[in-house]
């Protein structure tokens, strides 16, 4: 009987010992921060190479071990989770187990063609820029919305957002038509109302001014003066335009025969605005355009020193002048 009671204590004893190591290596907590990302189908092995990858490896392995224990079914728990450090194993399987998603926060700015955002798109979430493309160049989609393909961009306004990683294409277009409508409020239509003007479009020209001009205090100055020759029905000639027709922005210097291009962007062929904006324009240039400050300037040219700032002038004689001394500069460096 004391042997057998000197067994049983044994091999309590070890069953004790291993519990009191393997407990506080299930729970040890996540040495860094990872999104974890979990397709459609996937097994718990990939689920924990997708933690391994994404965070430690030996957490994977806990993480693993959990699901598990758990006896969990991951098959449909498609997105992407949020492992902070610290975080335990027991934890961060059960978030995975219950489908727990985590948003992906989505910045985007200084973006000029729809390929490019779709790209930012695709880099950040499940389906991938091509999906998001037939989309946005979908005719019948854009007309959901009151827009065309080349329309559609108005809705992406620069900013941050928080979605699912595996939202769909579709679902964040109808997101940023919500965040469109919240932006264009009664008073900002209002405003564009009293300049003759549909939000599309006082966000077209809000596109031709940030290119025209990167000093934010000089924006209101220059969407007057667009303004002022769009009322008078006089043609834009906007460089930037020209450059958006060649799809070519690093061009330096337009010359006159870059600006016959046959295209409905370039404003020195065409009359009236462009087809859509020439790029994804700030939320503040667009209510630069709104409140842009009284003025009767026609004409404009960037400054000889360089300096990123225009010269305004009322007539043509003395916007030669400017031009001239501009042309000079721009000698003198060798652009040409």
């Amino acid at each position: 009987m004391n042997k057998k009671k000197w067994i049983v204590g044994i091999i309590a004893a070890v069953v004790v010992a291993l519990v009191a190591c393997t407990v506080p290596y299930l729970f040890m907590g996540a040495p860094a921060e990872g999104l974890v990302k979990v397709r459609k189908g996937s097994t718990i092995d990939q689920i924990a190479d997708s933690v391994k990858t994404h965070v430690d490896e030996a957490f994977g392995s806990r993480v693993a071990t959990m699901l598990k224990l758990m006896n969990a079914k991951v098959e449909n728990r498609e997105g992407a989770y949020r492992i902070e450090q610290g975080t335990s194993p027991f934890t961060a399987a059960r978030r995975i187990k219950n489908g727990v998603q985590s948003g992906v926060k989505f910045t985007f700015n200084n973006v000029r063609t729809l390929d490019e955002w779709a790209q930012r798109w695709g880099d950040t979430f499940m389906d991938g820029a091509d999906e998001m493309l037939k989309v946005l160049k979908d005719s019948a989609i854009c007309a959901k919305y009151g827009k065309t393909p080349e329309t559609i961009v108005c809705l992406l306004m620069p900013d941050t957002y928080e979605f699912y990683w595996n939202i769909s294409p579709e679902k964040t277009l109808a997101r940023f038509n919500d965040y469109y409508n919240d932006f264009w409020t009664n008073e900002r239509k209002a405003k564009a109302e009293k300049l003759g003007l549909t939000p599309d479009e006082v966000s077209t020209i809000a596109s031709i001014v940030e290119e025209e001009t990167s000093k934010a205090d000089e924006r209101g100055k220059v969407a007057r003066l667009y303004l002022n020759r769009y009322q008078q029905h006089m043609r834009l000639q906007a460089d930037p335009t020209v450059k958006f027709a060649l799809g070519d922005f690093s061009i330096k210097r337009i010359t006159q025969p870059m600006t016959q291009v046959k295209s409905p962007y370039n404003t020195y062929r065409v009359d009236g605005l462009p087809p859509g904006p020439i790029r994804l324009p700030e939320k503040s240039t667009i209510d630069a355009v709104l409140n842009a400050p009284q003025h009767d300037y026609m004409y404009m040219c960037a400054r000889a020193d360089f300096s990123g700032y225009h010269d305004f002038t009322r007539d043509y004689a003395s916007h030669l002048d400017n031009a001239h001394r501009y042309q000079a500069a721009l000698n003198n460096r060798g652009i040409k």
